[in-house]
């Protein structure tokens, strides 16, 4: 019989347990309001989130009901994408939620998958006496990360730090049931994603590596990839850990994209620790993204994961100046690959 949710969390702390049970409540409702169109695509008023984007009534009902999660589980501090600042709940609380409700919310119109991105973080008696460093712990810290699905079907993938396990609600289902209880990215990639519109801005060593790609097995990568692009970065990341491929979000030369559009916290700490419990990898390029103490709850950071050794092929295009041609000024100088 098929693991539940609620019996993999029994394997995590009680905390830990208390809070994903409720994300995984409001992830029901907000489901239920995806599902029948209750909440539309429309900006509201155009106004910006605290990760610079534009808002949208659905991204305010996601974090409303997440909000309201946490204040049921012990979590002392919430950083959600849609607040400009950290939010302080319970006084005893041991944990901190970093969260963004509704990733991929421009495609709310579409019927494109769409989804939520949580971490995890511990909170210590020197985050309550100074709460500023509460989100600037690195994503190594983490206790736990996910990211909710809401596509065709209802999907959790989740890890406690002992590998990535898939899990899918079915509709009138009591809980979540595991389809997946060791997901491994494939180490070979042939498929990546990236907005091929932006090449033009792109630092040299993304541009020569797509190059090499595109060249399939004429070229110096000797084997065909494909192309897919989402815009969604759950439904990107899913695809990648099921049937492996690379996902890169670099930064480039236009104004406010230098460091990408990917939040370190909140998308790229996630989604690089689900990566790396499931076998694949996680860098802004060079460094491990896990390795990264971050500055702000909101701060930017470019972002390559997927199947270990393409992550790694990348970082010698950018870290090698012949393989590059030059060295790379968006990703700058940051030391040897350290995967």
């Amino acid at each position: 019989m098929a693991r539940t949710l609620t019996t993999y969390l029994e394997t995590g702390s009680r905390d830990v347990a208390a809070l994903v049970r409720q994300l995984a409540d409001a992830s029901l409702e907000l489901a239920g309001l995806i599902a029948n169109g209750a909440v539309g695509g429309e900006a509201v008023s155009d106004v910006h989130n605290g990760g610079g984007d534009v808002q949208k009534a659905l991204d305010v009902a996601a974090d409303r009901l997440f909000v309201a999660a946490a204040r049921r589980a012990p979590v002392a501090f919430y950083g959600s994408e849609e607040q400009d600042d950290a939010q302080p709940m319970a006084a005893d609380g041991t944990l901190a939620l970093a969260i963004d409700p509704l990733d991929g919310s421009s495609n709310i119109e579409t019927n494109v998958s769409i989804g939520t991105i949580f971490s995890v973080l511990p909170v210590t008696d020197a985050h309550r006496a100074d709460p500023a460093t509460v989100f600037r712990q690195r994503g190594r810290d983490q206790l736990a990360a996910g990211f909710f699905i809401y596509g065709p079907q209802l999907m959790l993938v989740i890890s406690l730090g002992q590998g990535t396990q898939v899990f899918l609600h079915a509709p009138g289902a009591a809980d979540f049931v595991e389809v997946n209880s060791g997901m491994a990215i494939p180490e070979k990639a042939k498929e990546f994603s990236i907005n091929a519109s932006n090449q033009r801005h792109w630092d040299a060593p993304i541009r020569h590596y797509i190059d090499d790609c595109l060249a399939g097995a004429d070229g110096p990568r000797t084997r065909n990839f494909n192309m897919r692009w989402v815009a969604s970065a759950v439904a990107d990341a899913y695809r990648i850990f099921l049937r492996g491929g690379i996902y890169l979000y670099p930064g480039d030369t236009r104004e406010g994209y230098a460091d990408g559009r990917i939040r370190l916290v909140y998308e790229a700490n996630p989604i690089a620790f689900l990566a790396e419990q499931a076998g694949g990898a996680g860098t802004d390029g060079i460094r491990p993204l896990l390795d990264i103490v971050p500055e702000k709850l909101h701060q930017r950071v470019p972002i390559v994961f997927g199947s270990r050794d393409e992550v790694m092929t990348v970082a010698r295009y950018l870290s090698d100046p012949e393989s590059s041609g030059r060295v790379s000024p968006v990703f700058g100088d940051r030391g040897a690959i350290n995967l």
